[in-house]
């Protein structure tokens, strides 16, 4: 079952100007229809607490909301898919424990990567980092527009359909060159919720991809 998948996906981050429900009411009203939660520092009762009030902004304003990780959460709010950061998790299991009705995203920083997500059936990919990013630091290459370029050739000459979105440091200015190497959209999350207008960068990113 194909699903729906957004071109530009907003991430919400722990950061102290803004918790991530008020993240996701201003991206929200600022046009945002894929919110992905990222939350790895609370206990479950407050996760809990903020997916429930995400899923109310998210119901009230017909956007899709995907939590990264805590699986375990399934059933226990309104959420449409989950985000998995493990790039050795077993997607074909968690299709199983998830069922087809939920949408499912996995991380790579490998043309490999990406090729495996694709065989064991993943809805998109987040694939990076781009550049340098402080939202989630790690220690794999930095892709660059070159990497992008190079991954999106080899699953096209492969036949394969899946939706690749840059993520780890994009900026706005880099929309434009990114876009150009055929993947299907961005992952954003500093860029956005730490500029000194959300909504303002919010839409910036959306009329640039869109």
């Amino acid at each position: 079952m194909k699903k729906y998948i957004e071109k530009l996906q907003f991430i919400t981050h722990d950061i102290p100007a803004l918790s991530h429900v008020q993240q996701a009411q201003l991206a929200c009203e600022a046009g945002a229809k894929w919110i992905q939660y990222r939350c790895l520092t609370k206990k479950d009762e407050e996760l809990l607490e903020d997916i429930e009030q995400i899923a109310t902004i998210c119901d009230d304003w017909g956007a899709t909301l995907i939590v990264t990780d805590h699986i375990h959460l399934k059933g226990k709010a309104d959420i449409q898919g989950f985000h998995i950061e493990d790039m050795e998790a077993n997607f074909i299991e968690l299709r199983k424990q998830l069922g087809e009705e939920y949408t499912i995203g996995g991380s790579s920083n490998t043309i490999e990567g990406l090729i495996r997500l694709y065989k064991e059936g993943v809805d998109y990919a987040g694939f990076g980092p781009f550049q340098i990013t402080t939202t989630k630091p790690n220690n794999a290459a930095l892709l660059g527009v070159e990497g992008y370029s190079k991954a999106i050739a080899v699953l096209n000459n492969l036949d394969l359909e899946l939706p690749v979105l840059a993520v780890g440091g994009v900026t706005l200015e880099d929309v434009d060159a990114l876009m150009q190497t055929g993947i299907f959209g961005i992952a954003a999350s500093a860029a956005i919720n730490q500029a000194e207008d959300l909504q303002e960068a919010y839409k910036a990113f959306y009329n640039k991809i869109m």
